[in-house]
């Protein structure tokens, strides 16, 4: 027998954990086969099948011999165990919400149901299926009676049941691709099935437009309300947990305060240089400071080469020539617009500009939340060397890791050019590209700050959107847009304070490493971009080959409090 201590019983263990590489790559397919599978993110069965899948992951990477990886292999490990665990949080608190917000229907069981047989290609009773629909209709029409005679006999709070409207969307969906499985190939089904299926439908779509204007406040006339679903002090203390961020969630208010703060002072002084007493004013006067309709184009083009040239002039990052090649340009819709005000970039650039089908307000506030100097800085954001640099690199350097996705990581590279171009006085900045710098700067400090009180139930979505128009400067319009991306549930709850606090711990990590000497600019850069996406910390700990151990626990304090401007 070998001894599993001894050089070869070592060596055996590390050769039968197989890589950990490999190992990530089997659960992203697995989590991505079971969740289609069990599609319907409301039913126990689907919950009870990733909770043990996480588990058995879990428990089988405890026993793998840790102390035998690399380094960059004990990243890996440290990345898919705190994912798991991630997975784990975000299940319980999802199962939690649900519960609350499905109070409302107790015929739900019965309509999963449905949905998973067909799954499982169950044998179905149509005359049997017909009855259930029907008597699931008839709690359902019950339901709708009760709210819309009396909707304050209801306790839920409006989160909840803006929760259950979209759980009941969502189960629609479901029931369709059920309905459609069958209809048809089984004239049975058809003859006893259809018309009770019709009148579900109808009442389903009854119910949830009861629900949002009754027990929500949805003005059935509008598609503008916001709601969004804040996740409470216990979510954000998970999320900063999976983020690797030491701090609580009033500290993260407190930076973003104090990064707030900074920002004016350098506007006030950009606007005196300007001739204005009055920042406010002389945002104004550049805001006017826009392309005429058919020119934006040519203008982000131009922008786009301007950095390019920059960072190649003075050797700051590897621009391979097929990223600087393949970049695409298209123009964002109206209705896109609602939630996308300004530009969005990865692979390519989206451009928001006004069309001719827009009012004449509209288009305004669009030309002038899109001018020349706050294009300026978003399209080197968006671009290179942004987001597209990002998504060329992280396409060909260690593509796994893109399972850790993280806005601290993807958004705060962006936001950290930023930072340095403002600091480099070869980046040519005139007083009018400064207070658009400054804008942004400011704005990501806003989003820390609204973000982080709504999710703390501190700020509604009204009070979010005044905090954007009356201290950073946007148009209403612009201000609405930016809520509503942050609050619908298309992002996770820190996304967008992920800007600003990225961005300071990538330059907190800059000073460590580059201000010291023990890495080039360039090196620095490029190490960064192939390590692909992961909690900042552990890009640290890459970089400083720190000792590393499977129970590794967030510490790194990027930013002092205790200071005035902690990374200056």
């Amino acid at each position: 027998m070998v001894d599993l201590d001894s050089p070869r019983g070592l060596a055996l263990r590390r050769a039968q954990s197989g890589n950990i590489r490999d190992r990530i790559e089997r659960i992203t397919q697995d989590l991505k086969e079971i969740k289609k599978f069990y599609a319907i993110t409301i039913s126990a069965t689907r919950i009870n099948r990733l909770r043990n899948f996480l588990h058995e992951e879990l428990n089988d990477l405890s026993d793998q011999p840790f102390e035998l990886y690399t380094q960059e292999e004990k990243v890996d490990y440290l990345l898919i165990k705190n994912y798991l665990e991630r997975q784990l949080r975000e299940l319980a608190l999802e199962q939690t919400r649900d519960q609350e917000a499905l109070q409302l229907f107790p015929f739900v069981g019965t309509l999963i149901s449905l949905c998973e047989e067909r799954a499982a290609v169950s044998p179905l009773d149509p005359k049997e299926t017909a009855q259930k629909l029907f008597e699931v209709q008839n709690q359902i029409d019950q339901l709708s009676n009760k709210i819309q005679n009396d909707s304050t006999q209801f306790s839920l709070s409006k989160t909840s049941a803006f929760r259950a409207a979209n759980t009941v969307v969502s189960l629609q969906g479901h029931l369709k691709e059920w309905h459609g499985f069958y209809k048809g190939y089984d004239p049975l089904f058809d003859w006893w099935v259809s018309d009770p299926y019709k009148a579900l439908k109808g009442s389903l779509d009854r119910v949830t437009n009861l629900i949002r204007e009754k027990l929500v406040g949805i003005d059935p006339a509008s598609e503008d309300t916001i709601v969004g679903q804040p996740i409470g002090r216990d979510g954000l203390y998970a999320e900063l947990q999976a983020e690797m961020i030491p701090y609580t969630p009033e500290e993260i208010i407190s930076i973003g305060e104090k990064e707030f703060a900074w920002c004016i002072n350098e506007m006030e002084k950009a606007s005196n240089s300007l001739g204005y007493s009055d920042w406010r004013q002389a945002l104004e006067y550049v805001k006017n400071d826009y392309v005429e309709p058919g020119q934006q184009t040519q203008l982000v083009s131009d922008l786009a080469q301007e950095a390019i040239s920059f960072v190649e002039k003075y050797d700051l990052v590897s621009v391979p020539q097929i990223a600087k090649e393949t970049w695409q340009m298209f123009m964002m819709s109206p209705e896109r617009q609602k939630v996308n005000p300004f530009f969005l970039g990865g692979t390519s650039i989206i451009v928001s500009y006004p069309v001719s089908s827009m009012d004449h307000e509209a288009k305004l506030m669009s030309m002038r939340g899109n001018n020349i100097h706050f294009s300026r800085a978003t399209v080197f954001h968006e671009m290179i060397p942004g987001h597209h640099l990002q998504m060329y690199m992280n396409a060909r350097h260690k593509p796994y890791r893109r399972l850790f996705d993280t806005p601290f990581w993807i958004e705060g590279w962006s936001l950290y050019w930023e930072f340095l171009l403002w600091n480099d006085d070869r980046w040519k900045k005139t007083p009018e590209n400064r207070i658009g710098m400054l804008f942004w700067r400011l704005h990501r400090c806003a989003r820390i700050i609204f973000s982080i009180k709504f999710h703390l139930g501190q700020m509604s979505p009204q009070e979010c959107i005044d905090l954007l128009v009356d201290q950073v400067g946007h148009e209403r319009a612009t201000a609405e847009g930016e809520v509503r991306r942050s609050l619908n549930g298309d992002y996770s709850p820190l996304y967008q304070a992920g800007y600003m606090l990225g961005a300071l711990q990538i330059y907190a990590l800059r000073k460590e490493m580059v201000d010291t000497g023990r890495m080039k600019e360039k090196e620095f850069h490029d190490r960064f971009l192939k390590g692909n996406r992961m909690p900042i910390e552990l890009v640290r700990a890459s970089m400083q080959d720190q000792k590393l151990t499977p129970d590794f626990k967030s510490f790194w304090r990027f930013y002092s409090l205790d200071s005035t401007h902690a990374r200056r």
